[in-house]
C-alpha cells in the first residue's frame, strides 16, 4: 500500500510520487511513516531521510523543515534537501573546514549557534555521501 509524498524546499519541488515509506528523523525521533499513518505534524531535524518505492531506496540529506501527515498523503517542507549520490563531496568539506574556522576565531563578529549548525549540516551531508555512495 502506497501514500503520495510530496517533498518541496523554497527553491523547488523536489519529488512528488507514491511511496511505500518514507523514514525522517524528527523533533519527536526517528519515524516511519506508511500509508494511513495517524496525521501529524512535526519539525524534521538535520538529519538523513530516505523513501522507498517498491524495492528501490533513495537516500537523501537534509538540513530540516516540517513534515505535515494526512492519512493518504505526505508534505514535507524542507529547508533543503540532497541526494545522497548528488552530493559534492570536496564541497561538504570545505564547508566543515570553514565553520570549524568561524567557531575557533571566537570574536563578536562570529555567531557560535549559526556555526555549529554548519558543523552539523556538513557532517550530515559527509556521512550520507560516504555512506550510500561510491566515491
Amino acid at each position: 500500500m502506497t501514500f503520495h509524498l510530496l517533498i518541496i524546499t523554497p527553491n523547488q519541488k523536489v519529488f512528488e510520487g507514491n511511496v511505500d515509506l518514507l523514514n525522517v528523523m524528527t523533533s519527536a525521533g526517528q519515524m516511519g511513516i506508511l500509508a494511513k499513518h495517524t496525521p501529524l505534524l512535526s519539525v524534521v531535524k538535520t538529519s538523513e531521510l530516505h523513501i522507498q518505492e517498491g524495492k528501490k531506496t533513495t537516500y537523501f540529506a537534509t538540513s530540516g523543515g516540517v513534515v505535515s501527515v494526512q492519512r493518504e498523503k505526505v508534505l514535507l517542507l524542507l529547508d533543503t534537501i540532497e541526494r545522497a549520490d548528488q552530493i559534492d563531496l570536496n564541497r561538504a568539506k570545505e564547508s566543515l573546514k570553514r565553520a570549524e574556522e568561524r567557531l575557533k576565531e571566537k570574536t563578536e563578529k562570529v555567531d557560535e549557534m549559526r556555526a555549529k549548525a554548519a558543523i552539523t549540516r556538513a557532517l550530515n551531508r559527509i556521512s550520507i555521501k560516504e555512506k550510500y555512495t561510491e566515491i
